[in-house]
Formats: structure tokens, sequence, C-alpha cells
């Protein structure tokens, strides 16, 4: 939430760079982002503890973080020359989710983590925290943005990514276990960002929840819909 609150200087720093690729449909920007994004993910995944792995460790951040920004570039490029469309919005909103999904699995599937249950667990919670977002938008026409947005998670893994390369080349990323049945991951910033986005995920759903409940029931009560039993026996 804290990032999403900057969404709109962000876009204005852009500007120029908007300007830049105006030539570009927004739709081809959107679909570059994808499979940048996969790559990155699955630098991530297949790194390994040594030399190499800090190589494929930056490598797959810096393949996220242009991802993300491509991601960030489609809807600006399209509002600026006048291509906003219903099909780029839900091709968006679609590659997004793949690439949540894409980003916490090869996370947790990576040597550093090692539990693909984890991560297939974190990955849900994030899709139903995210999907009670756009479920709300459909529903009461506004958009929720609240709790651990999209954007501060994909921050705090790209952080995250970074810091365990830094880590390894230093060879000291490992802080320990978890207590109790996740005794057998190790404490690093790998393993923290998906038991965070896990838990974010949990609380996200939660109080978009609770808020869209509260909107939905003001918006029946002012404006209820047609009832067809009623009609029908009204026709009568």
């Amino acid at each position: 939430m804290a990032l999403e609150k900057l969404r709109s200087i962000w876009e204005r720093t852009l500007t120029p760079i908007v300007e830049s690729m105006s030539w570009m449909s927004p739709a081809t920007i959107t679909w570059l982002a994808l499979p940048i994004g996969i790559l990155g993910g699955l630098s991530v995944y297949l790194a390994t503890d040594d030399s190499l792995g800090v190589t494929m460790l930056i490598g797959g951040g810096l393949l996220i973080t242009l991802a993300m920004a491509f991601d960030g570039l489609d809807g600006p490029v399209a509002r600026a020359t006048g291509r906003v469309t219903r099909w780029g919005d839900y091709l968006d909103h679609t590659f997004d989710r793949l690439l949540d999904a894409v980003w916490i699995i090869c996370i947790s599937a990576s040597m550093f983590v090692n539990d693909v249950v984890l991560g297939l667990s974190a990955a849900w919670f994030t899709l139903l925290g995210s999907y009670m977002g756009t479920q709300a938008q459909a529903v009461a026409g506004t958009r929720n943005y609240r709790g651990f947005s999209r954007a501060d998670r994909t921050i705090l893994s790209i952080v995250a990514i970074f810091l365990m390369g830094i880590l390894l080349h230093f060879d000291n990323y490992s802080w320990g276990k978890y207590p109790g049945i996740f005794d057998h991951i190790e404490i690093n910033p790998l393993s923290v960002v998906v038991f965070v986005s896990a838990l974010g995920g949990i609380w996200t759903f939660l109080i978009r929840f609770i808020q869209a409940s509260k909107q939905i029931k003001q918006i029946d009560a002012d404006d209820p819909l047609p009832q067809p039993n009623s009609q029908k026996g009204e026709s009568d």
C-alpha cells in the first residue's frame, strides 16, 4: 500500500521515457514484460551457492526489475497516446498475476528455500489477495488497493534477491533455521520474502474483504438490484 501511494509521482517522472516509447503499442510493452519476468524467476530458481549463483541471482533481480519497468510503462504509454483499451487492462492484470505466482514459486523452489509447497501456498494467498481487489472493482466499480500491494511485494522480492546475491558472495547467507514445522528451511532474505508474501496475502485478503463488504452492502442499500421473483409477481 505504501508504494501504491507513490504511483502518480512515479508516473510523472516517467514522462520523458513515455514520450520516447510512444511509437510502441502498449500491448507490445505488456507482452515484453512476461518472458523477461519468467526468465528472471528461472534465473533465481536455478541459482547455485557459488560464484555462478551470485551472477544468476543478480541477473534474475535485474530481469525482474526490467519486467516491472515494462509493466509500469504500458499504462502511461496507453494514456499518453490515447490507446487505452479494455483488452490492454485485462492483459496487464492477467500477466501481473502470472508473474506474481512465477516469482514466488521460483524463489521458494530455489535451493535457498527448497520448499515448493510453501511457495505454492504463498502464491495462492498472494493471488487470493489480488483477487479481492479485482472482484471489488467488478462488483462495486472501484479498485481496492489496501493491504500488502503488488508493488510492495515485488520491490521487497527484488531487494531480497539482490541482498541474497551479495550475502552469497561473502558466503554469509544463512542465519539458522526456522522453528517448528519449518525447521528444514534456512533463514535468509529469500525465505523471509516467501513468508512475508504468504502472510501479506492473508492480511490483504481479509482487509480487502472487510472493506469491500461494507462498501457493497451500502451500494445494495442505496441501489438494490432488481428482483426477478418480485417482477414476475407484479406482472401477474
